[in-house]
């Protein structure tokens, strides 16, 4: 009898395994345990780099999470955006939607640095900005999710092709919704992955036609919530002189990585106009409503459609390279 029960039970016993060491893997050859032998000390480097930095500023950790943001919608998560420009090519950094506003090269760079001692040429570029922006996120006290790694860095970059891949705040919903789906996101990813704008700053020049001359009226965006008009104005005042001038996008929790960005949608105040066009339609309305009733289910949904765009164009096996400096190719 102990014998039959042993021999029911070891098929199963494998097959739980087996599910198991699936589990592990996901998006084809990307692994959570990609590392584990190679590079074990990876995440305590990461994080430890990224607290760092966010301890010295806090802007960090949404300036992070926007690198992440600007390098997966170029042709895939490969680190092109982390590529200094070479006398033959224009890389990203100076492409309209980085230049003068793409941080943390110099936090990505240290950090690289710390593991290339512990685990030379091991750890890709483009792995090292996916782990420091969920760690950047949990750190301004967001959500934590698991991270599949395995990515390895691209060779190239291409200013043209970050001008016109990369939303833009000036956009349609419909716009920015197609860009999305083009990377195989919905526009349920659109609404997540929006509310990283519960952290972070905008300059002037992104919003300040709402406030002094809305779709050429010469007046504000009649939307927009008076008492928030009256502080942006105060801090954008009409004149070029202001554009780089910073505004918080999330005004109430500017550093606090929580669901309050869909509440401010809900009472008019969102500072980017391509944020605020989220209530503007029946169905990214409903979600924001959603959204700002329940924390936790944003917390969850966001980190899940992190990893979704932390899977979009990667490079796995013989493709790419580990770059040992990340803004130069090997």
């Amino acid at each position: 009898m102990h014998q039959h029960r042993v021999c029911y039970f070891m098929p199963l016993l494998f097959f739980f395994l087996s599910l198991l060491l699936l589990s592990s893997k996901v998006h084809g050859d990307l692994d959570m345990n990609f590392y584990g032998g190679s590079c074990p000390n990876l995440m305590k480097i990461v994080r430890n780099g990224v607290w760092s930095a966010i301890q010295n500023d806090t802007r960090m950790a949404a300036s992070l999470l926007r690198l992440h943001f600007h390098d997966c919608f170029v042709n895939g998560c490969d680190g092109s955006v982390l590529l200094d420009d070479t006398s033959s090519a224009k890389g990203e950094k100076n492409a309209f939607p980085n230049r003068n506003s793409a941080r943390g090269f110099e936090v990505i760079d240290d950090i690289k640095a710390k593991v290339e001692t512990a685990c030379p040429s091991t750890v890709s570029c483009s792995d090292i900005l996916t782990l420091a922006s969920r760690d950047a996120v949990y750190l301004a006290g967001g959500p934590f999710w698991s991270v599949a790694l395995g990515r390895r860095d691209g060779t190239t970059a291409s200013e043209s092709d970050a001008n016109s891949q990369i939303p833009s705040p000036f956009e349609s919903l419909q716009n920015i919704t197609a860009k999305f789906t083009s990377k195989g996101l919905t526009s349920k990813d659109v609404v997540v992955l929006s509310g990283a704008h519960t952290i972070g700053f905008a300059q002037c020049a992104t919003f300040k036609r709402r406030l002094f001359d809305f779709d050429g009226s010469g007046k504000p965006d009649p939307s927009l919530d008076s008492s928030l008009l009256g502080d942006l104005q105060s801090l954008c005042p009409n004149e070029s002189g202001s554009d780089t001038n910073l505004a918080p996008l999330d005004p109430v929790t500017k550093n606090r990585f929580d669901n309050v960005y869909y509440k401010n949608l809900m009472n008019s105040s969102g500072v980017l106009q391509s944020d605020q066009a989220l209530m503007g339609d029946n169905d990214t309305a409903s979600m924001v409503t959603y959204y700002s009733k329940y924390p936790y289910l944003f917390n969850k949904d966001f980190g899940a459609s992190m990893a979704k765009m932390a899977s979009i164009g990667v490079l796995t096996g013989e493709n790419g390279e580990i770059r040992t400096n990340c803004r130069v190719v090997n």
